[in-house]
């Protein structure tokens, strides 16, 4: 099974460091290579630009894709998403010059649209009463405005400082992406694909999570369940020739420094917190 994954840019890191993370270590994956192999002798790793990625996956070149959800609602064919992988954030927006008369979508009937995202701007204004001509451009679009080429642009933003700097200024929000996993359909039924979901989404689980481990008189069980409800409720263990448990939870990272002291006004010593790397749930 293959995975296709972006070559470069700023979801490619992150996206092989999720991968790493979830057990599937890339082997063989030198720089400029088009594939690499993983640990898993069944999944390898097919790399290629972030747009064209549910082509691939569509095409048959490769079973799964990660890759933006703007991508994907600009591409042309439909796949089915597994998992918001829950990075990669940024915002498809429309803008307009600061300084200009334009104030509300409205302002621009009759106007001209500049972007890189044809399909999500054309489908977006299909469901206004506002028409436009949507010029398609594959760069720079932040300078169209102000050389006469457009009256907005359509365009996708993280934190806003590039429009600012172009002196555009955000009138609508189109589109809200991150990064998902995307599959065929004729796919869903595999176990592998399943078993890959799976492993994505124990590390997603994970994150902000913290694996407490502490020692507690038995007497005192009941006023720490209180403190540690945990996923189901905490372990607990006998500790041989004593009359302590070690008592085991996951508990919530931004929760850990509050039940660290609950849990020791009860009694709770040798207090353990630990990282997961991966959480099934």
């Amino acid at each position: 099974m293959r995975i296709a994954v972006p070559n470069k840019g700023r979801l490619h890191e992150p996206t092989l460091e999720l991968l790493e993370r979830a057990g599937l270590h890339l082997v063989n994956g030198a720089d400029r290579k088009l594939y690499a192999d993983t640990v898993d002798p069944d999944v390898s790793v097919l790399f290629a630009r972030s747009a064209d990625i549910p082509e691939y996956v569509a095409d048959g070149a490769a079973e799964l894709g990660i890759t933006g959800y703007d991508q994907a609602r600009e591409s042309p064919v439909e796949l089915h998403e597994l998992l918001d992988l829950d990075y990669g954030g940024c915002r498809i927006v429309l803008a307009v010059p600061e300084d200009g008369d334009i104030e509300d979508v409205s302002d621009l009937d009759g106007g001209t649209i500049a972007t890189e995202f044809p399909r999500i701007t054309e489908g977006y204004f299909e469901g206004t009463d506002v028409d436009v001509s949507i010029t398609e451009v594959s760069g720079a679009t932040e300078l169209t405005p102000h050389v006469d080429m457009a009256d907005g642009i359509v365009d996708i933003t993280s934190t806003g400082t590039t429009l600012r700097m172009n002196r555009l200024e955000p009138i609508e929000e189109i589109l809200s992406s991150s990064v998902r996993l995307f599959a065929r359909e004729d796919v869903l039924d595999d176990p592998k694909v399943e078993q890959v979901r799976t492993a994505l989404d124990s590390v997603l689980a994970a994150e902000d999570q913290r694996y407490l481990m502490l020692n507690a008189p038995e007497q005192r069980l009941e006023e720490i369940r209180e403190v540690l409800p945990g996923m189901g409720g905490p372990t607990v263990m006998d500790i041989a020739g004593t009359e302590q448990v070690a008592v085991h939870a996951v508990v919530a990272e931004d929760a850990v420094f509050e039940a660290i002291s609950e849990l020791k006004a009860v009694g709770a010593s040798d207090i353990l917190v630990t990282e997961i790397e991966r959480l099934v749930e």
